[in-house]
């Protein structure tokens, strides 16, 4: 199993209380940690714009502009995004942006995309909110002017969504075959195909049976369109809180919902408390995540991205999951 890490940028209300002025001093400081420890391959952010589990005036910091500042200031760690949503920018300039920021970072730039699927995000920022069918179709055009514009450095499409006329993408991403694409989300009948079509990567549900599900359609998908299900590296997103003995695994949940409460109110809280983070299979001791995770990664879960909340402002948990999980797992 491999290992990613996110870094803390507001979307999970995970800098509250940081000043403004500070925080990229903090998500820059996380980055150059993780650079610096080999037991992570990449760092990751989200691409998105309003806070969760409700929009507030908590700051959420660009993913792409994110990127090329991660680009500029780490030297070894592999750097993406869970994931990009299509539609939020246009696919040729998308690809000119992930390219530029490939040659700033000597060609570590991971290209995670997906449909998109915030609407209140998506309506604030004047995007609309198609269908899902329209969305992934969507996804589906972006991903083919991705690809020619990484190999051939010249992209034209004359799709239904998209319409590009030899759009110019020079100078190409530094990686041979363009920026590995991980085609985010578990849709069985058109995400799982779009991933099986073009996908390096996917990343879905990371509960025992749903990834075995997912996987066995994968699978079918790519026999479908002639692809080699083998080749496609399998993820899943792990939320972590993790302490030494189970009192203090309860402790750390009660101040991370301390934190959060308030911003939301302690409702919210407890209820994103609950649903998020209580039911993880990565909230616990060491030993309890270990034996949890090591049925999954038997499954054939080659990748595992870790979202620790308390980052920002105490890397303790991130220390000990170092110390003692990343060994056992990986």
């Amino acid at each position: 199993m491999r290992f990613g890490i996110f870094i803390p940028q507001g979307w999970r209300l995970d800098l509250v209380g940081v000043d403004p002025a500070d925080q990229w001093r903090v998500m820059r400081d996380l980055a150059q940690r993780a650079d610096a420890n080999d037991t992570w391959e990449s760092l990751w952010v989200y691409d998105h714009f309003h806070t969760v589990p409700v929009p507030t005036e908590e700051a959420t910091h660009e993913a792409w502009t994110l990127m090329s500042a991660f680009a500029a200031s780490t030297s070894r760690i592999r750097l993406g995004q869970m994931c990009t949503a299509m539609s939020y920018r246009n696919p040729a300039y998308l690809a000119k942006v992930a390219a530029t920021v490939d040659l700033i970072s000597g060609g570590r730039v991971e290209m995670g995309i997906g449909g998109g699927w915030y609407e209140h995000e998506w309506r604030a920022y004047g995007y609309g909110f198609p269908g899902a069918g329209e969305r992934l179709a969507r996804l589906d055009e972006g991903v083919q002017i991705f690809r020619q514009a990484w190999t051939e450095g010249k992209a034209s499409l004359d799709g239904k969504h998209y319409q590009v006329d030899g759009a110019i993408v020079r100078p190409l991403p530094l990686q041979d075959g363009g920026i590995p694409l991980w085609i985010a989300g578990g849709g069985e009948k058109k995400t799982l195909k779009i991933a099986a079509k073009y996908a390096q990567y996917t990343n879905f549900s990371g509960a025992p049976d749903e990834f075995a599900a997912k996987s066995e359609i994968l699978r079918a998908h790519c026999a479908d369109v002639g692809t080699d299900f083998d080749a496609i590296v399998r993820s899943s997103n792990f939320n972590v809180v993790i302490a030494s003995t189970e009192a203090e695994v309860q402790e750390r949940l009660s101040e991370i919902q301390a934190k959060l409460a308030s911003v939301i109110g302690d409702d919210q809280a407890t209820t994103y408390v609950d649903n998020m983070f209580r039911p993880s299979l990565a909230v616990g001791t060491p030993e309890q995540i270990i034996e949890r995770l090591t049925p999954i990664r038997e499954l054939g879960l080659g990748y595992a991205i870790f979202n620790f909340p308390e980052a920002a402002y105490d890397t303790s948990g991130i220390e000990l999951f170092e110390k003692e999980v990343a060994p056992a797992l990986a």
